[in-house]
């Protein structure tokens, strides 16, 4: 954010003032005394006084209440003052100052608003942006004032001009958004007065408007500004577009294929032109493509495209190119003669796309967000959060309570779509663990103590850490979900792994006595064992613990009787002991020439069950298997007849060579559109279905005439191992792309993980140990911050996703599972 932000960022108050509608805002309630007390230098407040509930107060703070929420992104908080009090205040005085609001920097008064002019959230929140913003937006009535701003700014600023038929609506609202971040680097001006706008072209003055105008490239000052018009409605999310292309160079000169050509038009869904040249008219050709350019500003990239460079086939008469942002679109080959018909060409066919759209968002008659995080968001946007069960740190509580206590927090930001998602997960764990938890969870809004953020070495967003005294950090790299974070909290209350200290304890621990409250978030426990001599190989195991942990259940037994459970479980040392809570079962696993990777991977891989129900949020664990996929498709719950079959054959090692799997249609609805793209209509259920993704992509189905019995099941398997079956569907080998490349979430996820595989683990200590280490060390408290520079930026798939090459696989084969339903 720009420096001259920084003092809004830093904590602005709004702050209402009323005793009787107590529940507009949820927070603590003040007294004139104590709320004047509270100013600081430079923090900006808004006051409102009440004394009375009224009809027009009450509708005042009910929309007060529903913009506290924008407000709070952009640092903005709000509280309520008890005005009706033994203390005097001159605000509590007549009633023609409870009709006002007030804005102070620090204890001096900078503006007062009519409560009339706050009608809503939108003039709620573009008043006090406005007013924050005096230096960033200049506010004009005159053609002469444009001018004079236009003079002094030649050859130093652009400018951003707007029109708006009124202060306080959407419109007004949308620019003043815009103004917050890019008011450093342009000058924005308003006017409300169409005259001001009549004068400068001759657009439609019915509707907002927004130009740019290029002032920084002009150098005479007797030359004007080349002034280019949004075409666009005033939104937020269009004026950060039109200015993110008014940014990008007007013209490009590229010499590649044009279907593998990228620019920030496209990242933004804007097509690009390319104006097909050569080298023998090379001048005639830019000069072309500039006018070209100009005529497309903030509609389309323009690209200058030499022939003789090419070694891709263009048609001989082809003079313009024209790439959708589309990925199913054809790119177009055109011989056009003017300027203007590349223009009309362009121009039709996009309002012809923004026509359909807008019938398509008719017919649905719903209101839609662009992206399915923030439509979640916006949807549930009048839930309201218990926040209290939280606790917000700032930069002056951050360490004062992670060295106190052992604490999770979250780090998020306000203004984040994704960060607003997951705080409602946040706060459903913190209700799951009211009254029960000994943990501390907090929470860090970064848009207001991005410092705090800084310096804990938060550069993504939400991140979610877990403090322990004497320990370092640890950052939670699972699915961004209630019961996902609510299992890494509770497995972590125990240490990784545990130190078990006698053949009791360990039978305790397998049987699941030990820790059985934790049975629930981990249907297996994994015991290692040593002998006391085995120095290296119970530092492999520790370490993989530690990788684990919060995922799994770990412990470690190294006594001198070790041999009495070696000899019980028929293995030799080292080795694992896997006990299977729901079954029932122990199994061994000799541990013989393995490190901490094969460790890992070993417990990775028994940890996954036999006959899984396959979900989203499961699928990648299961593909990077790397085996076909053996899936039955259910309706609702699964046949018991056919687990039975299905189990007993896995079990016996019958299918080894699949991964055998089921899907419920109804908790996991996208499986219908997956079988819709495989049979073309919906078959009859229930089905199984072999799925090879691996290889070629083939999909076979079981006969519908025969019944799933081992016999028919175990021949029909053969029968497709030997390729006498045809499949019914070809799963075509496409690379899985983002719709748009700033969408492109797993190459995120490809560096975080890359990253995470680099740091260094850090150091695992047991609980036993912990009092000791306290004594040694009581001032230590690098150990709360510190932490290794590999932060997971993004949120992984899995805790098995810092396996890089397991990981790889996973871009093609999730898409050609659930993606063929687009």
């Amino acid at each position: 954010m720009p420096s001259s932000f920084s003092v809004f960022r830093a904590g602005i108050s709004f702050v209402m003032m009323c005793i009787f509608y107590t529940s507009a805002v949820d927070s603590p309630e003040l007294s004139p005394q104590t709320f004047f007390s509270t100013l600081q230098p430079g923090k900006a407040t808004l006051v409102y006084f009440c004394q009375a509930e009224s009809p027009r107060t009450s509708m005042f703070l009910e929309e007060l209440n529903e913009a506290a929420k924008p407000l709070q992104d952009y640092g903005i908080s709000v509280a309520k003052v008890n005005c009706v009090t033994e203390e005097t205040s001159r605000y509590c005085g007549s009633e023609k100052d409870l009709i006002k609001a007030y804005l102070f920097r620090g204890n001096i008064p900078l503006r007062e608003f009519p409560t009339d002019t706050l009608f809503d959230v939108d003039a709620i929140v573009a008043h006090v942006l406005f007013a924050l913003l005096f230096n960033e937006v200049k506010y004009i009535t005159t053609l002469g004032d444009l001018q004079n701003i236009e003079n002094a700014l030649k050859g130093k600023r652009n400018i951003a001009f707007s029109y708006v038929r009124a202060i306080g609506t959407p419109e007004h609202r949308a620019v003043m958004e815009a103004a917050f971040v890019y008011g450093t680097t342009y000058q924005f001006v308003l006017t409300t007065e169409i005259a001001v706008l009549e004068s400068i072209g001759p657009e439609d003055i019915e509707y907002p408007h927004l130009y740019f105008f290029y002032c920084k490239q002009v150098l005479d000052l007797t030359q004007p500004c080349r002034r280019i018009l949004m075409k666009q409605s005033l939104t937020t999310l269009n004026i950060h577009r039109f200015i993110k292309t008014m940014e990008a160079p007007l013209l490009t000169e590229v010499a590649g294929d044009p279907t593998q050509v990228s620019t920030v038009h496209l990242q933004l869904g804007l097509p690009l032109v390319f104006i097909v040249g050569q080298q023998a008219t090379y001048e005639a050709d830019r000069t072309t493509a500039e006018w070209v350019a100009w005529r497309l500003l903030g509609k389309a990239g323009v690209l200058l495209l030499l022939r003789d460079s090419l070694e891709v086939d263009i048609p001989h008469d082809t003079n313009v190119i024209i790439r959708r942002a589309e990925e199913d679109t054809q790119v177009e080959f055109l011989a056009l003669s003017h300027i203007d018909l590349i223009v009309f060409h362009l121009e039709s066919t996009m309002n012809v796309e923004e026509m359909v759209k807008y019938e398509d968002m008719a017919e649905l008659n719903i209101e839609i967000q662009d992206d399915e995080v923030e439509e979640t968001v916006y949807r549930d946007r009048k839930r309201q959060l218990p926040l209290e069960l939280t606790l917000e740190l700032t930069e002056e509580t951050f360490h004062a309570t992670v060295i106190a206590s052992d604490s999770i927090v979250l780090f998020y930001a306000g203004w984040q779509a994704v960060s607003m998602a997951f705080l409602q997960s946040y706060i459903d764990v913190a209700i799951k663990l009211k009254g029960t938890s000994t943990m501390l969870l907090a929470r860090v809004n970064c848009a207001d103590w991005s410092h705090v953020c800084t310096e804990q070495n938060v550069t993504e967003f939400p991140v979610v850490k877990m403090y322990k005294e004497g320990q370092n950090p640890v950052s939670y790299t699972g699915m961004l979900g209630t019961e996902d974070l609510l299992k890494f909290i509770q497995l972590n209350r125990i240490s990784c792994p545990v130190n078990i200290m006698s053949v009791q304890e360990a039978e305790e621990y397998l049987n699941g006595e030990l820790y059985k409250d934790l049975i629930s978030y981990s249907s297996m426990s994994v015991l290692g064992l040593f002998s006391p001599t085995m120095t290296r190989a119970k530092e492999e195991f520790t370490e993989a613990g530690s990788y684990l942990k919060g995922y799994v259940t770990t412990g470690i037994y190294s006594e001198e009787d070790v041999l009495r459970l070696s000899s019980k479980y028929t293995v030799t040392l080292p080795a694992l002991l896997l006990a299977r809570h729901k079954e029932g079962k122990i199994e061994s696993i000799p541990l013989v020439n393995v490190h901490v990777h094969d460790i890992v991977q070993i417990i990775t891989n028994a940890s996954l069950e036999t006959f899984p129900e396959i979900t989203v949020e499961n699928l990648p664990t299961y593909l990077r298997l790397q085996k076909p996929l053996l899936i039955l498709f259910s309706d609702g719950g699964i046949d018991l007849q056919h687990e039975k079959t299905i189990l007993r054959l896995a079990r016996k090692k019958y299918l080894d060579s699949v991964t055998p799997c089921w899907l419920n249609l109804k908790k996991t609805p996208v499986g219908r559109g997956v079988l819709q793209a495989y049979f073309g209509t919906l078959p009859p259920l229930p089905l199984l279905v072999v799925v090879n993704l691996h290889s070629g992509g083939h999909v076979f189905a079981f006969p519908s005439d025969q019944a799933v019995t081992k016999q028919n099941l175990l021949l029909w398997l053969k029968k497709l191992e030997a390729g006498l079956e045809s499949p019914i569907k070809v799963l075509p080998a496409q690379e899985w792309k983002p719709p748009l490349p700033a969408y492109d979430f797993l190459s995120m996820m490809d560096a975080a993980a890359s990253e995470h595989l680099a740091r260094k683990v850090p150091e695992c200590i047991k609980e036993t140990d912990m009092h000791e280490s306290d004594k040694e060390q009581p001032d230590d408290k690098s150990a709360i911050t510190e932490e290794s520079i590999g932060t997971s930026k993004m949120k992984h798939s899995s805790r098995s996703s810092w396996l890089e090459e397991i990981k790889k696989p996973l871009r093609h084969d999730n898409q050609e599972l659930y993606s063929k339903v687009s």
